[in-house]
């Protein structure tokens, strides 16, 4: 098991369970907790440092686990659309690409990048025919 691999799953649980009710409550909770320690800490600078610092923590690294998992949604999205445009019956092997590695993901891709470019090419040769037959 790569740690390539490992790192999708942990990225795409934390943002399955960051979007959750539950999780939001929770960061609600501490909020108030954090508020309701002013007080006590006199409003003073370490107690506005330790809620600025934590949520840019949180904040920074949430945005790479993110942008992981959607990339991931989003190429097999398009290896999913790509395979509907290319055929009326598509592979069942397709469906649930998005829990694939990123290598294997490339490897698909790749291979409907050749079908696009030989169906494109076979596009030009229909346009060039149906130009010189209206122009005869």
């Amino acid at each position: 098991m790569s740690s390539n691999s490992a790192f999708s799953r942990f990225a795409a649980a934390t943002a399955r369970y960051s979007g959750k009710p539950a999780t939001f409550v929770t960061a609600a909770i501490l909020i108030v907790i954090w508020a309701a320690t002013g007080p006590v800490f006199g409003f003073g600078d370490t107690w506005q440092l330790v809620i600025n610092t934590g949520t840019t923590i949180v904040t920074f690294l949430m945005v790479f686990l993110i942008q992981n998992t959607q990339n991931r949604d989003t190429a097999a999205l398009q290896i999913k659309l790509d395979e509907l445009i290319r055929s009326s019956r598509a592979h069942n092997a397709l469906l649930n690409l998005e829990e694939l590695d990123e290598k294997t993901l490339e490897r698909i891709r790749r291979h409907y990048c050749h079908l696009a470019e030989a169906a494109r090419g076979d596009l030009a040769h229909f346009e060039d025919s149906a130009r010189t037959g209206e122009n005869s």
